[in-house]
């Protein structure tokens, strides 16, 4: 590296009357003021969130309130196509495909994730991934003229490979670009837009798409993937520059070549590298817990089913609608609470409560369930412990297991650990789209409780395992998963410790000591 170059160009213009450093107590302690948010944060936040986790939520709830509509498109285009009419049974199979084909085209993009992205970058990952839905749209858009249902099928497992790919690619854009004291701010950010796709996506079409496709590329790509996976120096000060406020950005430049020489020899791991790797073997197994859980607490089975649970629940046809669009509001207000309150009370509160909560929602469908033919007024309770799964996923589960998978893994380990979690994720939303039916049909009410031993399973774990990553540096993340995993922690020297304050959150994880 031309260092030179980066002490005069990172030093240029406005940053070099950067404030004083602050008085440093023996090296460790050292406390920097938080960086602020900037707009250049905000709107990549914003254009990335809106045109890939908003269609995502779009997506999971679009085919839950015209489910009758398209069971009877099928099952006109099927007799006119092939003069045979198909039994309920069938219709419902091939209902329970749409749904679920989704998540089989989610989990095909989280296999790519890791190879996009180190082709690609973060960003030209997002932009190029945009033509997907372009195509599934207008496979899905065309099927009634073409008089085929097969390919709204086809539709939907093509835009489930682009949420598949967003929904992995975005929370590790942003906890890259984000300071230490913004990342869990900026890291839920997405979750709140996948709670608007939900409630405003049908009105808004795809108007949020045509946002992302042509803005996001003039925003930079992500500055440690410049520097340390391309090289690019220059690259990385201008995109410092532009996610920055006034400040000495150099500091920020040198710590990332550190990092740089610390992984020359190390390539971006593969999927079975990660996995076999003992150093990170309490990280991995806590992005499963998190990711398998997060789908397999019923969720899914809520939005996908909202209108048929509530129907269930002995709610009048003509006020099912409405309910539905209620409980759209309280999922944005529940991500918003979550996405200003995370910098506050830290990420492991945020997840205990929510399954917690989620959990004792689940039990109390059940009960209002079984009780309401006695009394009346319990399908009103069922409503509201519906509403208060929605609620408890929203302000914590929903976002959180995305913000920590970046959390917890350094740069080589991270495009890997995305593809794992963004698999396991996937493969949970599929089973749980395509059994739900069924389960309900055999269990009744009492598949919640299913849900309900899930989410206080998780919450236990989380209590007991992960730590509290909250305003932490990835180097001091690591750090903490050092003894279970049995490795010597690392320990950087003075000099490396005081580049790593000063970075205040781009903290490596394979620094060496300087001689």
């Amino acid at each position: 590296m031309n260092q030179e170059f980066v002490n005069k160009f990172a030093n240029s213009t406005h940053y070099q009357d950067a404030p004083p450093l602050p008085h440093m107590s023996n090296g460790r302690n050292l406390q920097m003021g938080h960086r602020h948010l900037t707009w250049s944060l905000l709107a990549v936040a914003f254009l990335a969130s809106f045109g890939s986790s908003m269609l995502y939520g779009f997506n999971l709830a679009v085919v839950n309130s015209p489910a009758e509509y398209i069971k009877a498109f099928y099952n006109e285009t099927l007799t006119e196509r092939h003069h045979w009419t198909p039994d309920e049974h069938f219709l419902t199979i091939l209902y329970s495909l749409t749904v679920s084909i989704f998540a089989i085209g989610g989990m095909t993009g989280a296999l790519l994730v890791g190879r996009l992205v180190t082709k690609y970058g973060r960003k030209g990952t997002l932009v190029r991934a945009t033509m997907l839905v372009f195509i599934g749209g207008s496979l899905m858009g065309f099927s009634r003229w073409f008089r085929n249902p097969f390919m709204v099928i086809a539709g939907r497992f093509i835009t489930g490979v682009h949420s598949g790919i967003s929904l992995s690619v975005v929370p590790m854009y942003l906890g890259e670009i984000a300071p230490k004291n913004l990342r869990g701010f900026l890291g839920l950010v997405p979750s709140i837009h996948i709670c608007l796709g939900v409630f405003i996506a049908q009105v808004l079409g795809l108007s949020e798409l045509l946002g992302k496709l042509m803005l996001l590329p003039w925003f930079p790509e992500s500055p440690r993937y410049l520097l340390i996976e391309k090289g690019d120096v220059h690259a990385t000060v201008t995109a410092l520059k532009c996610f920055r406020k006034k400040g000495n950005i150099q500091l920020e430049v040198e710590e990332m070549q550190e990092e740089q020489r610390s992984l020359s020899s190390i390539k971006t791991l593969s999927v079975r590298r990660l996995l076999m790797d003992p150093s990170v073997r309490w990280q991995v197994l806590t992005i499963v817990v998190l990711n398998i859980g997060m789908q397999l607490s019923g969720i899914d089975a809520i939005w996908f089913y909202t209108n048929e649970i509530f129907r269930n629940a002995g709610i009048p046809e003509p006020h099912i609608q409405y309910t539905t669009v209620g409980t759209g509001a309280i999922e944005v207000i529940a991500g918003m609470l979550g996405c200003f309150t995370i910098e506050r009370v830290g990420r492991k509160p945020l997840i205990i409560g929510g399954f917690l909560f989620m959990g004792l929602c689940c039990a109390g469908i059940t009960v209002s369930v079984l009780l309401q033919a006695q009394f009346p007024f319990m399908s009103y309770m069922s409503v509201g412990c519906v509403v208060g799964i929605i609620a408890g996923f929203c302000i914590g589960p929903a976002g959180v297991p995305f913000l920590i998978t970046a959390e917890l893994f350094k740069q080589s380990h991270r495009p890997s650990a995305y593809t794992v979690a963004g698999c396991l994720n996937w493969l949970s939303n599929f089973t749980i789209g395509f059994v739900f039916p069924f389960l309900e049909e055999a269990t009744g009410p009492y598949c919640y409780l299913i849900f309900c031993s899930i989410c206080w399973g998780v919450a236990v774990y989380t209590i007991f395992i992960i730590p509290e990553t909250k305003n932490k540096t990835f180097l001091e993340i690591s750090q903490l998963f050092a003894t279970k995993n049995s490795v010597q922690k690392e320990e950087p020297t003075s000099n490396s410790h005081l580049k790593l304050a000063l970075m205040n959150g781009y903290g490596s994880l394979g620094l060496h000591d300087e001689k």
